[in-house]
């Protein structure tokens, strides 16, 4: 399958919040707040240290016990709802 995004970088516009290995975004311009369950949050991390979407899935793959197929359909799935609130912006090439 893949990832079907490159690098995303989140928006400086929305705050984070880490409870319990979860995590609650508020986008401050739409004033939404977003969950994110343990592999979201630990995605979120990573994403504030490098952009680079393969880097992630290889550091999720070494954290969790997930085949990587379903690693990366459910990566895709999560950036594009990410994109869609605009918590996180595709990065120019």
């Amino acid at each position: 399958m893949g990832l079907r995004f490159r690098e995303v970088s989140p928006s400086a516009e929305v705050l984070y919040q880490t409870v319990a290995g979860e995590s609650v975004l508020l986008d401050l311009r739409s004033q939404k707040y977003f969950g994110l369950n343990e592999v979201g949050t630990r995605l979120w991390e990573l994403l504030q240290q490098s952009p680079d979407l393969s880097v992630a899935r290889d550091r999720l793959l070494e954290e969790f016990q997930v085949p990587a197929g379903q690693l990366e359909q459910d990566l895709n799935t999560l950036i594009e709802n990410l994109l869609a609130a605009g918590l996180v912006a595709r990065e120019k090439a």
